[in-house]
C-alpha cells in the first residue's frame, strides 16, 4: 500500500503483451500544444496510473474529476492510489499529435514533493514511461521548468528525482515535458507529453500582520460591546492544506479594559468607564495564531494604541469665587483692565467658553480670549472716581457645546476705581465768539470757563497758547479781550487755543492741564466803497446814434458781499453825450445821449461815475470811463481804432519757444565745434605751385638711424653735381673741397654708400642753394607727423629762410651730444676748409 508523499518505485514495468495498458485516445487537436493549466477533461480520454503490480491483468480505475469507475480491481493498490490523488494535485498530460493521428501511449504516476525537504539528494519522485522507448536504442528527456537543474529523469528507465529543497511559496507548480530520442539518429520519436510536479504544503510560515502598529480611537466612556478596530494578519501557507492558514486572535497580557473576537480580531470595549481626563491613551498588543485551535503552529504579535476621545462631561469652574481688579479713573475706553479665567476638564471644542455679565454693565465688556479661553475684560465708557469708585459684577462662564450638561459656572467681578489727579474740564470743548471790526483795544469777546474734576477743586489759570497777537485772556476768569483793533478785510476768523492749568496751594502745576479751540468772527462793518469793477475802455463809433450801449459797468465792494447788498451807478457830470441807467443787478449800461461825434475833434471821453452802497453810513466812490471814439467801418463798427489801439498780445505757446531756444542753442554749439576743429587742424607742409619747388619724397615707415646711417636712402641724389660745377654758383668753390665726381644714376639709383665725406656735399649743396637767386633750391622733404615748432632749434628746412641773412645761433647744437656733433659743424662749427657757415 502506498501512502501520502512516499516515493514512487521506479522498477519496469512488465505486462503481458495487449494486457494492463490503457492507450490514451486524442482527437484531432490544433498544431499549438494544449496548455499545461488545462483541465484533462478537454481530452476525450485519460492516461492512467502506471500500474506497479505484475499480477494486475485489469484496468486500474481512475480517480479523477469524472469520478467514473471501470472495473473494480482486486489489487492491493486500489485504495492507496485513490488516497495518494485525493492528497495531491494529479499531473495532467495532454499529447502532441497532428490532426487525425493517434499517439503511441504515454504512462506516468502522479508526481509531487512536500517542501523544504532537506536531503538527502537526488530523491525519486515518480516515474514515466512511453511505449517507444526502447532500452539501449532510445533515451528520455526532460525540458521545462527546472528541467536538469532541480528535476533530472534518468534516461534510460524514466525516473524522475529532484535534486533541490523546493519551496511553495515561491512555486506551487513545475510544468515539463518529456520526449523519447533515438540513440543513433538523434531524433525525436513520436509526440512529447506535458506533466505537472506540484509542491505540497507543510506549515512553516507564521502569520503575519498587516500593519506593525494599529491605531484606533472611541469616545470616552463608550458602552459595553463598542467596536474599536479590527485587526487582520495573513498566512503564506497553502490555505486547502489542513488548518496551515487557520489564524486565531487573542490580546495578551491582563486587559481589563478592551476584548478581541478570536477568528474576525475585531476589538471591543470591556470597561464602559473609560475616562480622558483619567487616562487617554491605552496599548494593547494582539497575537496572530495558525493552525486555528489546535495547540502548535506559528504565532505574531502587532501592537494596538487606542485613544479616548473627548466628549463634553465636564462644566467649566472658577478657581475663586471672587476677583478683585483696580482700575485708574484715567483709563482710556477700549483698554484692557483684567482677565478671568474657568477651567474645562474637556478639550477642543467642548472646552471652549463663552463669558458674559449678569447683568449686562454700562462701564465694562468681557469677551473670550481664542487662544487662552480667558475672559478679558474691557473699559467701555469712561470712569469717574468722584462720582462712582466701585463697581460689582457677575460674571458666568459657560460651555456653547450643544447637548452639554452642567456647562455653566458664576463668579463675582469687584472693580475699584483709584483717584488720580486729573487735569481741569472745559465747560464746553469748543468755543465760538464774535466781534465787531474797528473796535478798540481790549474790548471783550467772550469768556471759558474750566473746572477741576477732583475733589480738591483747585483754582483753575488760563493762558493763551495761540493768537496772541490779537488777544489776551484774563488769567482768572477767562475773559477774552482784542489786543488790537481787528479789520475783517483782513482776517474775518481767528482760531485761538486756550489754556487751562490748576493753581494748587498757590503753585501752577504745568504737567497737568486740558486745552480748548475758540473761534472767533470778525463782524463785518461798512467801512469800503464800493469801486468799478474793471478799468472799463471802450470804443465807439462816431456814427453810433442814440440810445446805443456803449458799456456795461459793475462795481465791487471789500466788505461782506451778502444777498443785501445793493449798489447805486450814478454820472458825476450833468453836460455829458451819455447816459447811465442802473439794471437793479448790481450793475449799469452807459449808453449814448445824443451822438454825432467826431474823432477827429474829440478822440476821447472820460466819463466820470459814481458808486454807492446801501449801508449805514453809505459808502460811495468816483470812477471813470475812458471811451474812444473811431472812424466807422462798412459795417458801422469802429474797427480801425480798436484795431490801433488795442494791445499787442502773443500767445505763443511756451513750449514752441523753448524747442525753439533748445534748436538755436545747439546749432550755435555745432557751429562752434565746427570752427575748433578746423582751427585744431595744421598742414602738414605749405602748399605751393609745382613751378616754385623741385623735390623729392622719400616716406619711411620707421624712424632713421640718424646722421651716420648712410644706407637708409640714396645720398647719391644729394651728390648730383654737373660736370661743370654748380648752376648759377654766385662765389667759388673753396679749393680745399674735394673733387666729387658722381657718376650719372637715375634718380631712384640703387641705395650705396657715397665716396665723397657726406659734410663737404651737405655744404657745396647749401652754398648752392643760398647763392642761386634764379634757380628754385632743390631740397628733399621728409614727411613728419608736425613740424617741429616747439623746438628751441626751430625749423631747420632752407626753404623759409637763407643761412646768408640768418641770425640764428647755433652753438647750443654742441650741447647735445656726439649725436648732433656733426649737426652742429655744419651750422656752428668751423667747415673743412676753414671758415664758418654763417660766414
Amino acid at each position: 500500500r502506498l501512502s501520502a508523499g512516499s516515493a514512487v518505485s521506479t522498477s519496469p514495468v512488465v505486462r503481458p503483451a495487449g494486457e494492463g495498458v490503457r492507450k490514451p485516445h486524442h482527437t484531432a487537436q490544433p498544431s499549438n500544444p494544449t496548455p499545461i493549466s488545462q483541465p484533462l477533461a478537454s481530452s476525450k480520454s485519460q492516461a492512467s496510473p502506471l500500474d506497479f503490480s505484475t499480477e494486475q491483468k485489469t484496468h486500474s480505475p481512475t480517480c479523477g474529476g469524472a469520478g467514473e469507475t471501470r472495473g473494480v480491481s482486486k489489487g492491493r493498490m486500489l485504495g492507496a492510489t485513490c488516497l495518494l490523488l485525493a492528497l495531491v494535485t494529479t499531473v495532467s498530460c495532454v499529447t502532441q499529435q497532428p490532426p487525425n493521428t493517434v499517439s503511441e501511449d504515454w504512462v506516468w504516476n502522479n508526481l509531487h514533493e512536500f517542501e523544504n525537504y532537506e536531503g538527502p539528494f537526488p530523491k525519486n519522485i515518480g516515474r514515466i514511461y512511453s511505449k517507444l522507448h526502447k532500452p539501449g536504442n532510445t533515451t528520455y528527456i526532460l525540458e521545462g521548468d527546472g528541467a536538469g537543474i532541480l528535476f533530472k529523469v534518468n534516461p534510460n528507465n524514466g525516473s524522475i528525482a529532484v535534486y533541490r529543497t523546493l519551496d511553495r511559496e515561491e512555486k506551487t507548480k513545475y510544468f515539463l515535458q518529456a520526449f523519447v530520442r533515438s540513440s543513433i539518429s538523434k531524433d525525436i520519436l513520436g509526440l512529447a507529453t506535458n506533466f505537472t510536479i506540484s509542491v505540497s504544503d507543510i506549515n512553516d510560515n507564521a502569520p503575519k500582520f498587516t500593519q506593525e502598529v494599529f491605531k484606533g480611537s472611541i469616545p470616552e466612556m463608550s458602552p459595553n460591546g463598542t467596536s474599536v478596530l479590527k485587526v487582520t494578519a495573513h498566512d503564506a501557507d497553502d490555505p486547502t492544506v489542513g488548518s496551515h492558514t487557520k489564524i486565531t486572535y487573542q490580546l495578551l497580557g491582563k486587559e481589563q479594559n478592551f476584548i478581541i473576537e478570536t477568528f474576525s480580531g475585531i476589538i471591543r470595549v470591556k470597561s464602559p468607564n473609560m475616562d480622558r481626563e483619567q487616562k487617554k491613551d491605552y496599548e494593547v498588543f494582539v497575537q496572530a495564531k495558525d493552525m486555528g485551535t489546535q495547540n502548535g503552529g506559528f504565532s505574531s504579535t502587532a501592537t494596538v494604541l487606542i485613544s479616548l476621545t473627548d466628549i463634553n462631561d465636564n462644566p467649566p469652574h472658577f478657581s475663586h469665587t471672587q476677583y478683585k481688579f483696580n482700575v485708574s479713573e484715567d483709563k482710556i475706553v477700549g483698554q484692557e483692565i483684567g482677565r478671568v479665567k474657568a477651567e474645562d476638564g474637556d478639550e477642543g471644542e467642548n472646552a471652549r467658553i463663552i463669558y458674559t455679565f449678569i447683568p449686562n454693565s454700562n462701564f465694562f465688556t468681557i469677551k473670550t480670549d481664542a487662544n487662552t479661553q480667558e475672559g478679558v475684560i474691557t473699559l467701555k465708557k469712561p470712569l469717574d472716581f468722584e462720582k462712582l469708585n466701585r463697581y460689582k459684577i457677575e460674571v458666568e462662564a459657560d460651555n456653547p457645546t450643544p447637548g452639554s450638561w452642567m456647562t455653566k459656572t458664576k463668579a463675582e467681578l469687584l472693580v475699584t476705581v483709584l483717584d488720580v489727579d486729573e487735569p481741569p474740564v472745559f465747560s464746553h470743548p469748543f468755543y465760538s465768539f464774535s466781534v465787531s471790526e474797528n473796535q478798540p483795544a481790549d474790548t471783550q469777546v467772550g469768556q471759558v470757563k474750566a473746572k477741576d474734576p477732583d475733589q480738591a477743586r483747585n483754582a483753575i489759570q488760563y493762558r493763551l497758547k495761540t493768537g496772541g497777537s490779537f488777544f489776551r485772556i484774563a488769567p482768572d476768569s477767562g475773559n477774552i479781550y482784542t489786543r488790537v483793533s481787528l479789520d475783517r478785510e483782513t482776517h474775518a476768523w481767528h482760531n485761538i487755543t486756550v489754556t487751562a492749568t490748576e493753581v494748587s496751594k498757590g503753585r501752577v502745576s504745568l504737567m497737568i492741564h486740558s486745552q480748548a479751540l475758540v473761534a472767533i468772527k470778525v463782524l463785518d462793518v461798512n467801512d469800503n466803497a464800493p469801486r468799478l469793477k474793471e478799468d472799463y475802455r471802450p470804443f465807439i463809433c462816431e456814427r453810433q446814434g442814440p440810445g446805443s450801449l456803449v458799456q456795461v459797468v459793475a462795481a465791487v465792494d471789500d466788505d461782506e458781499m451778502t444777498t443785501a447788498v445793493r449798489f447805486h451807478f450814478s454820472l458825476g457830470t450833468r453836460d455829458s453825450n451819455f447816459t447811465l441807467s442802473n439794471n437793479g443787478d448790481n450793475t449799469a449800461n452807459v449808453t449814448v445821449r445824443l451822438g454825432g461825434f467826431n474823432h477827429k475833434e474829440q478822440p476821447r471821453y472820460r466819463l466820470p461815475i459814481v458808486v454807492s452802497d446801501n449801508g449805514r453810513p453809505s459808502m460811495s466812490s468816483t470812477g471813470s470811463l475812458d471811451i474812444t471814439v473811431c472812424p466807422c467801418d462798412q459795417a458801422g463798427e469802429a474797427g480801425d481804432c480798436r484795431t490801433l489801439r488795442q494791445p499787442l498780445t502773443s500767445k505763443v505757446n511756451l513750449t514752441v519757444l523753448l524747442i525753439s531756444f533748445l534748436f538755436i542753442i545747439i546749432l550755435i554749439a555745432i557751429v562752434v565745434l565746427i570752427l575748433y576743429q578746423k582751427l585744431q587742424k595744421k598742414p602738414v607742409f605749405a602748399v605751393m605751385k609745382p613751378s616754385e619747388i623741385q623735390e623729392q619724397l622719400v616716406r619711411y615707415d620707421e624712424e632713421g638711424g640718424g646722421e651716420m646711417d648712410t644706407n637708409s636712402f640714396d645720398i647719391s641724389v644729394l651728390n648730383s653735381l654737373r660736370a661743370r660745377g654748380p648752376r648759377g654758383a654766385r662765389g667759388p668753390i673753396p679749393e680745399t673741397l674735394p673733387e666729387v665726381v658722381p657718376e650719372p644714376v637715375p634718380v631712384y639709383a640703387r641705395v650705396r654708400k657715397p665716396q665723397a665725406d657726406m659734410g663737404c656735399v651737405v655744404t657745396m649743396k647749401k652754398q648752392e642753394a643760398d647763392s642761386d637767386q634764379d634757380l628754385l633750391p632743390y631740397d628733399t622733404l621728409h614727411m613728419f607727423g608736425e613740424e617741429g615748432t616747439n623746438s628751441v632749434a626751430d625749423s631747420l628746412s632752407s626753404l623759409g629762410a637763407s643761412s646768408a641773412d640768418s641770425e640764428q645761433d647755433y652753438d647750443f647744437l654742441s650741447d647735445w651730444g656726439p649725436r648732433f656733433r656733426m649737426l652742429a659743424e655744419l651750422y656752428g662749427a668751423e667747415t673743412p676748409w676753414g671758415g664758418s657757415l654763417e660766414g
